[in-house]
C-alpha cells in the first residue's frame, strides 16, 4: 500500500516504462498470439494494460479517459495508447492527490480500502499481465525485454 504521492509515482514510474518496453515488442503480425487457442491474445493483453487504469482510476475517486473501446489493429496504435494513459495517471495522480488522500478508504470492486491500496493493486495489475505478455512473446518468436532483470536477449 503506498502512503505517500511520491512513493507510487516513483513506482508508476518504473512500472510503466517497463509496461512500455513490452508492448514495443508487439508486432502487427503477432497480435493474434495466444498460449492455446481462446486465450487472451498478445493484441488484447496490450490493449487491456492501456485501457484497465482508467477503471483503477475511476476506483480512488480520480477520471482519466479511457484509450477506447476497441482495440486497435496496429501494434504502434497500442503503444501511443498506452502511452497517453501512463502519462494521464501520473498527471491526475500528481494533481488531484495527497499524502492525506492515500490512507482514505474508498468504495471498490473489493470493498473499502485505502486509495494507496488500489493503486498498489494497479500495478500489481499491470504487471501480472506484462508477464503474461513476456512468455506470448517468447512464443510468437519476438524479442523479450529486460524488465525486472535481464532476458536471453540480454537487455
Amino acid at each position: 500500500m503506498y502512503r505517500t504521492v511520491q512513493d507510487f509515482l516513483h513506482d508508476w514510474s518504473h512500472s510503466a516504462q517497463g509496461t512500455l518496453k513490452v508492448l514495443q515488442s508487439l508486432t502487427d503480425e503477432k497480435m493474434d498470439q495466444a498460449i492455446v487457442e481462446g486465450h487472451n491474445t498478445l493484441g488484447w493483453l496490450g490493449w487491456h494494460l492501456a485501457t484497465a487504469p482508467a477503471f483503477f482510476m475511476k476506483q480512488v475517486g480520480l477520471a482519466i479517459e479511457p484509450a477506447g473501446s476497441e482495440r486497435p489493429g496496429k501494434a504502434a496504435e497500442i503503444v501511443k495508447a498506452y502511452t497517453k494513459t501512463a502519462e494521464d495517471v501520473k498527471r491526475a495522480v500528481e494533481q488531484q492527490l495527497t499524502d492525506e488522500k492515500m490512507v482514505e478508504n474508498v468504495e471498490t470492486f473489493a470493498g473499502a480500502v485505502p486509495r494507496g491500496a488500489m493503486l498498489r493493486t494497479l500495478i500489481d495489475h499491470q504487471t501480472h499481465h506484462r508477464g503474461q505478455m513476456t512468455v506470448l512473446l517468447r512464443q510468437a518468436g519476438l524479442p523479450v525485454p529486460g524488465v525486472l532483470g535481464p532476458t536471453k536477449e540480454g537487455n
